[in-house]
């Protein structure tokens, strides 16, 4: 049996925030695509990551106004079965494909500050254009299965329903959402840490330029942490308690007891679209060339844009290493 629960809280917290997010998703990816494609050249490898990062947030800008019409209309989808699993394979591509791309991202900054010299650094544009290539048949291979799920009840437009029987709440679709979650975080923590005990052990923390470096992967753990740590906690205590409450209380009592952290998840789940908002911040720290051409548009005062960060890292880490 599954669980449909009252929609009345999620109908008046989500539109606003789903519409929100929308404005300043477009706004901010679309400066963010204006610059990637007519004002940074030449690209680098980071640039091509960058670039696929923004592309993966505008197709969940496709799909947010749908789904705030979805819960103006009182949890009621009126745009037919086959535009609902588009919209639903929307958001888990932007959230897969976002956690990918960040977790390469990071990885990227490692190995320009703990390794400068690796060969992966001078990687060319069209090698990096194929590992983009790759990461997205990765994240359309781990999101299709969307298209075949099953929607009991054809006015309800959901992915993440909760089930009494508990060998279907235990389906790809929520095993992915969990799995893109946790194994891209662990690399990015790991990558942030290492950097900052690298930039530590060889006195650099302060230099300006890796200060820079350090900020960068600060952000990005920072933003993984904020919009995708609270509704993967929420979905695990779902199915943990969903596993106790099943032994212990009839079925027509389970979805009753279930409901306030249902809804809860359903919240946090709107924070993971936050990062197509945030993911402008990446852009910024990321890239000088970025950087000053958002201060022109606002009219700010330029910043140094001579050498990017990268380039920098590199060759004050090989001073360094040199000294040693």
């Amino acid at each position: 049996m599954r669980c449909y629960f009252n929609g009345t809280l999620l109908s008046t917290v989500l539109p606003p925030v789903l519409g929100t997010e929308f404005v300043f998703g477009v706004l901010g990816n679309g400066l963010a695509l204006w610059v990637f494609c007519f004002h940074m050249r030449p690209w680098k490898s980071s640039t091509v990551l960058l670039f696929n990062l923004a592309m993966a947030d505008f197709f969940l800008n496709m799909a947010l106004p749908f789904r705030a019409m979805y819960y103006i209309s009182n949890i009621e989808w009126k745009f037919g079965h086959a535009m609902c699993n588009i919209c639903l394979f929307m958001l888990a591509l932007n959230r897969s494909g976002s956690t990918l791309f960040l977790m390469a991202i990071a990885v990227d900054r490692y190995m320009r500050v703990v390794h400068p010299h690796h060969p992966i650094n001078s990687l060319s544009i069209t090698k990096a254009i194929w590992g983009a290539f790759a990461m997205w048949l990765l994240t359309i291979s781990l999101t299709v299965h969307v298209f075949h799920l099953k929607h009991v009840n054809t006015t309800r437009c959901e992915s993440f329903m909760v089930d009494t029987e508990m060998h279907h709440n235990l389906n790809w679709h929520k095993f992915e959402f969990l799995l893109v979650f946790y194994v891209p975080v662990l690399v990015v923590l790991y990558c942030t840490f290492t950097i900052i005990g690298h930039l530590r052990r060889r006195q650099l923390a302060q230099q300006a330029k890796f200060r820079k470096a350090l900020w960068f992967i600060i952000v990005v753990a920072v933003l993984f942490t904020v919009c995708y740590l609270p509704s993967n906690i929420a979905q695990l205590l779902i199915w943990i308690q969903t596993k106790q409450l099943v032994s212990k209380l009839p079925d027509s009592e389970v979805c009753s007891a279930l409901e306030d952290l249902t809804i809860v998840f359903y919240i946090t789940i709107s924070l993971t679209y936050l990062n197509s908002v945030l993911d402008p911040i990446v852009y910024y720290f990321s890239s000088p060339v970025f950087k000053n051409i958002c201060r022109k548009v606002f009219h700010l005062s330029q910043t140094d844009g001579g050498e990017s960060i990268e380039v920098k890292t590199r060759e004050k880490g090989s001073q360094s290493l040199s000294q040693l």
